[in-house]
């Protein structure tokens, strides 16, 4: 099992852990798998029962089964949301994987420098340190091509996408950050030990709800940072995910994917770049058409926008 896969939500003492029948089980899984992709199989029951048995305790229910019928009755899609926040890890942190960062500023964005835009996408973006890393190193290190960068933040937990939009972090959150950008772009706020990323950081980035299974927009970008996210889906829904990022990349854009993500045995037509870098060919093969331009992103966050861009 993956480490970032280990339970983190155990009941109280007062809560105990409710058993998680194997029809409860495959009841949920295949929810899971139908709307978010997720991959619950292998003897992943008592993970399931562990994260969702606090839940199901703060509904008032007293048995999985209760939690079920309440999940397939409602219309709002609001179950499902809390669902999928739950059984997702939002393990992340600022600059993460860091050479990523340093091959972004020193020969991904000089690559694009011609470009009047530069359109980057931060797939299942979590509570927002991977964008505002990619922000910050880019103001650090290309400031000339920073005013032309739009960085389109996304992911599936509304919770996180409102801590997210906050852009304010604890102390300790903050220290993979270096001292420069540090001392520079993340600023105390009145709160003990707490930061908030600067401006000249915040409005590079536009957050929004997105589902990865969900058919994609119209749109290409010049990178893609979808990182850590792909061990969550079965093989066909993996493959499936690279194709549509691919697709939705421009000519000689660039794919990061996480050091636990593989692209091995799947079909797709990026070419290596770098550690768990991928590059789209310049010139498709088979010469189609390519997708538009993507449309300029606004600066102004929103952690309530319900688009779905496909995770």
């Amino acid at each position: 099992m993956h480490p970032d896969l280990q339970p983190i939500l155990i009941p109280p003492p007062d809560e105990p852990l409710l058993v998680l029948q194997e029809r409860d089980f495959l009841r949920i899984s295949h929810l899971a798998h139908q709307c978010f992709g997720l991959d619950l199989r292998d003897g992943k029951q008592s993970l399931v029962a562990a994260r969702l048995s606090r839940l199901v305790h703060e509904l008032g229910f007293s048995s999985f089964q209760q939690y079920c019928d309440y999940l397939l009755s409602d219309r709002t899609g609001a179950a499902l949301a809390v669902l999928a926040d739950r059984l997702t890890t939002n393990h992340t942190s600022f600059f993460r994987e860091p050479t990523h960062f340093d091959f972004l500023c020193s020969t991904v964005l000089p690559a694009f420098r011609t470009c009047p835009r530069i359109h980057i996408w931060s797939a299942g973006c979590s509570s927002g340190e991977e964008p505002y890393s990619i922000a910050l190193s880019a103001l650090g290190s290309v400031p000339h091509l920073a005013s032309r960068i739009a960085i389109r933040a996304t992911d599936i937990s509304t919770r996180m996408l409102e801590r997210a939009s906050t852009a304010t972090y604890a102390a300790d959150r903050i220290q993979p950050v270096p001292i420069a950008l540090r001392s520079r772009y993340l600023i105390p706020t009145d709160a003990p030990d707490t930061f908030r990323v600067a401006p000249a950081a915040r409005t590079l980035v536009d957050f929004a709800r997105h589902n990865l299974i969900d058919p994609f927009p119209a749109l290409r970008f010049s990178v893609i940072f979808c990182r850590n996210v792909m061990l969550y889906f079965d093989r066909p829904t993996h493959e499936s995910l690279v194709q549509k990022l691919a697709a939705h990349l421009e000519p000689g854009g660039f794919l990061f994917i996480g050091h636990t993500d593989s692209l091995s045995g799947i079909d797709h037509p990026l070419q290596p770049a770098g550690p768990a870098v991928y590059r789209k060919p310049l010139r498709a093969p088979d010469s189609s058409r390519p997708l538009p331009p993507a449309p300029a992103i606004t600066a102004t966050t929103t952690a309530s926008s319900t688009e779905k861009v496909s995770a």
